[in-house]
């Protein structure tokens, strides 16, 4: 899709969103969640993280409207819904390219733009990836749940009731920084967007329970395609393809997981844990992906091929510096007077 604003996008530039949005939803889509960054803090009590599967996106689609990073926003999944808005908007779309539109018109994924009131937000066949991400300036006013306005849809915690979006569910965002006119047209340079395909390569560091593996096991991990199977949502991805082969006794401690562990339970098969992981698991984790490819996991469907590659921690953390400073440097983050 062009990065190019439609014609209707600059002559609605000169106009003054003032209101907090009012967003009616006409048709939910598949999978259709509010997520911010995650419920951070709390994983000793058995609360899980949750947020954002594909956190760079989400990020980014705040920082386009003028909002903190932390704002939350709507995570759109595979099939997006049908958005009347009720008041003027600000919004900005990142992330899968699921061909949104306005009253019909199509409008440019990672830009920022101003929607009448009475629009009609709408998505079509996907292009690119798993997941979108909608921001509002102002953000969306759902209930805090722990330091937290993310869904978890098992535990019916945080969000719209603990659950994803329902027909004539009515979204109310925040009260728009004053700033918000100034980021209208903002738009994230074409280098930095994400290319998504079926095939994508993730690196990995060694996990803490690597000695509980054969010794020939993060070869085989890293040199054998993984295909996401069907039985694979927000908790984790479940992989098939080469196995794992464990040593010892198979007995093992439950320990704290983290977003990108890849955990082997008694079939030898990987499971990539994501954004709902569960907070402690018994499972050895033989690797976990680099913080600095976590998005890309993120935008995975069922069906797509998964090339792990082994890195260095010196490296992993050098990817992830380098993209903090590239980002912040084309989308500075916004922050408060009290922040």
């Amino acid at each position: 899709m062009s990065s190019k604003p439609p014609a209707f996008v600059s002559r609605l530039c000169t106009m003054n969103p003032s209101e907090p949005a009012h967003i009616r939803v006409v048709k939910p889509g598949w999978f259709t969640t509010v997520q911010d960054l995650g419920r951070y803090g709390y994983q000793q009590y058995g609360v899980p993280v949750s947020g954002a599967m594909d956190r760079r996106s989400h990020t980014l689609s705040n920082r386009l409207v003028g909002n903190r990073d932390h704002d939350a926003a709507l995570e759109i999944t595979l099939k997006g819904p049908e958005l009347l808005y009720e008041h003027e908007s600000v919004i900005a779309v990142t992330g899968a390219d699921l061909t949104p539109s306005v009253n019909g018109i199509a409008i440019p994924l990672w830009t920022s733009l101003l929607v009448q009131a009475g629009s009609r937000l709408t998505f079509g066949a996907g292009r690119a990836g798993a997941r979108c991400y909608l921001a509002i300036a102002g953000g969306i006013n759902v209930p805090v749940v722990l330091g937290s306005r993310s869904t978890h849809i098992s535990s019916h915690t945080g969000g719209m009731k603990g659950r994803a979006l329902a027909q004539g569910d009515v979204l109310v965002g925040g009260v728009p920084f004053a700033h918000r006119r100034t980021t209208i047209g903002r738009s994230l340079p074409e280098r930095l967007r994400p290319v998504y395909a079926s095939v994508t390569t993730l690196r990995i560091l060694p996990g803490p329970q690597r000695s509980s593996f054969s010794e020939q096991a993060l070869e085989v991990l890293t040199t054998s395609p993984y295909r996401l199977t069907s039985q694979s949502d927000r908790m984790g991805y479940r992989l098939e393809g080469s196995k794992l082969a464990h040593a010892g006794s198979g007995q093992w401690i439950s320990d704290g997981t983290a977003m990108g562990a890849l955990q082997v339970p008694s079939d030898e098969q990987p499971i990539l844990l994501m954004a709902d992981r569960q907070t402690t698991g018994g499972y050895p984790k033989i690797a976990v992906v680099i913080s600095a490819d976590l998005h890309l996991a993120g935008q995975l469907m069922p069906g797509d091929t998964v090339v792990f590659r082994m890195t260095t921690l010196p490296e992993a953390q050098a990817a992830m510096k380098a993209q903090c400073k590239e980002l912040d440097e084309a989308l500075p983050p916004y922050r408060t007077s009290l922040e």
